[in-house]
């Protein structure tokens, strides 16, 4: 029953703390509570509408956002979201508009309102467009982690990889702790075949962090060929109890796709270990697999980084991961190093191979050569 003590901003606060803590049917009652008493009242109509864009009731939540727009043509918030409902409902042209208008009405330098719009558009693939709202959010504020991760994001569904790499790289130097981007970044650089600066990422993250099996796998997975752990070595079991708890939370209709998709075309099934369910070149990790332990080595960085595989693979994570390095060939990154190292030490690395390089760039103080 509604309050006739409380204000519509009351409404609004309370109905607010509901939605924060995911209780979108308990906030509609109290928007509706609200609007019994102020109909005219547009934060709450706009409240309501975003509650059932929260349930999926596009159909609702449109006519809600337009009740809102008919008190208030030029609110933005409702715009933005009455484009999100349009975009569900299939009418993309008019949600263009509404994201459009918001442009015209000069919240370009809005951070959250950028990134709400191009979220949109990435969730129903209108990639390009998405990309567009993400550089307004990172040209305005270029200290957003979120925005530069979510530019990586539409670059790497977009093919163009190398963007990629830097604006995710970007979003870690600005927020280590934004686990999103370091995953995403992890997985990109799987499918690149850079299985060490892979796993250097995964990591950096704890296992309960992770809400697709995917990374998951990977992580266990590379753990066992690059380290040499057996299935049953601690260092594993928690990874495994996260995919467990996951497999455990999946919905019945997500097993019974992922077990059709797992269906080869003789009939048989597809072990979800064997990384080629992910579209990754078992032949590869193979190859790592047979390498010979005593060919495998292990530097550690003075910032902390460690790198394991032959030598020339350890040069070549650590080119990948060295941004002055993008575009620089192996000689080209050994040789700008080495320079580097004789001006700030006085000492000579050789750069004849990466062995040398790597023994060079030890006595110069740059890494400790582990194995």
């Amino acid at each position: 029953m509604s309050d006739p003590f409380l204000s519509s901003d009351d409404y609004a606060e309370r109905a607010h703390r509901l939605y924060n803590e995911s209780l979108y049917e308990e906030a509609i009652r109290e928007l509706r509570d609200g609007l019994g008493l102020y109909p005219q009242s547009v934060e709450l109509h706009v409240g309501l509408a975003y509650a059932e864009l929260a349930l999926e009731e596009y159909a609702w939540a449109r006519a809600s956002f337009e009740r809102a727009l008919a008190l208030d043509p030029d609110n933005e918030e409702a715009l933005a979201g009455l484009g999100e409902a349009l975009l569900k409902l299939g009418e993309r042209a008019q949600a263009l508009q509404c994201f459009d208008r918001v442009l015209a009405l000069g919240f370009r330098e809005d951070h959250d309102l950028m990134l709400q719009m191009g979220r949109a558009l990435f969730r129903e693939g209108m990639l390009r467009h998405a990309r567009g709202f993400f550089e307004l959010a990172a040209d305005h504020h270029s200290n957003s982690p979120e925005a530069a991760a979510c530019l990586g994001y539409a670059a790497h569904r977009l093919g163009d990889e190398d963007a990629a790499l830097y604006r995710l790289r970007r979003a870690l130097d600005l927020a280590e702790s934004h686990t999103e981007a370091r995953i995403y970044l992890g997985n990109l650089l799987y499918d690149r075949g850079e299985y060490e600066a892979c796993l250097f990422h995964f990591e950096q993250t704890d296992p309960a962090e992770h809400f697709d099996e995917l990374a998951l796998w990977r992580t266990i997975e590379l753990k066992k060929s690059i380290y040499r752990l057996t299935e049953d070595d601690p260092e594993l079991v928690p990874w495994h109890l996260r995919l467990g708890e996951l497999t455990a939370e999946q919905d019945p209709l997500d097993r019974m796709l992922a077990e059709i998709v797992a269906i080869q075309p003789d009939g048989s099934i597809r072990d979800p270990r064997q990384l080629e369910l992910f579209g990754t070149l078992l032949t590869e990790l193979q190859g790592m697999q047979r390498r010979a332990v005593g060919d495998t080595h292990r530097v550690k960085t003075t910032s902390g980084v460690t790198y394991a595989g032959t030598w020339g693979e350890i040069v070549f994570q650590m080119r990948i991961d060295d941004r002055e390095g993008a575009g620089a060939s192996m000689t080209q990154y050994m040789e700008r190093v080495a320079q580097r190292s004789r001006l700030q030490t006085g000492k000579v690395v050789p750069v004849t191979d990466a062995e040398s390089f790597l023994r060079g760039a030890a006595t110069a103080g740059l890494l400790m050569i582990l194995r």
